[in-house]
């Protein structure tokens, strides 16, 4: 794409976002080149609200845009049971299911020492104070299948079951509408070993 100094630095500032290639970062600087002046103000003004308005929540670490965020300000929510996530955005999964109607504690990430990531990088500590000051009974432990999820889930129930709370895990097995040959072999083991009586 021959562009003009101004439209490189579109494209190179595009291609910094997760999960845009050149390609992407075309059809995107593209599109705002040929749309009107006001809707591409509009996304501008969003982006700079966003990042102007929107912070963490003083209790879960969620995104809000007060002290709390809506989840911790809702009286609807069962405060005693806490669903520890990596990021916020894993909140909006659970969210999706509409299966969870307690709250939230976000860690900011997941152990990984070969990144530099320990428990003082993650709001574990946090956590901690929370289950100190709230009344909770059952903490289910949300973090990725993968080592660096699996390896901070083990982490927190170390800490956490001395407490004398219930620690537990979501599930991970076949998806619906899989078929078994189609499947790998940890996710089908551990379908094997989360199974229940029908």
């Amino acid at each position: 794409m021959q562009s003009t100094p101004a439209l490189q630095k579109l494209l190179d500032e595009l291609e910094r976002l997760p999960g845009i290639g050149s390609k992407s970062a075309q059809r995107i600087a593209y599109w705002m080149m040929n749309t009107d002046r006001a809707t591409v103000m509009r996304l501008a003004e969003a982006i700079a609200e966003v990042k102007d308005t929107v912070h963490f929540c003083s209790r879960c670490f969620n995104y809000a845009e007060g002290d709390l965020c809506e989840i911790c300000q809702s009286d609807k929510r069962d405060t005693s049971l806490i669903c520890v996530v990596s990021e916020p955005r894993d909140i909006a999964a659970i969210e999706r299911t509409g299966a969870f109607d307690g709250v939230y504690h976000v860690l900011g990430g997941e152990l990984s020492p070969m990144e530099g990531i320990g428990p003082d990088e993650l709001h574990v500590a946090d956590l901690l104070r929370r289950l100190a000051s709230e009344d909770v009974r059952e903490i289910v432990l949300a973090t990725n299948p993968n080592v660096e999820g699996e390896t901070t889930a083990a982490y927190i129930a170390r800490l956490v079951k001395p407490l004398g709370l219930t620690v537990t895990r979501l599930a991970s097995g076949m998806p619906v509408g899989g078929e078994l040959d189609f499947v790998d072999e940890v996710t089908l083991g551990r379908a094997i070993e989360a199974r229940r009586e029908l």
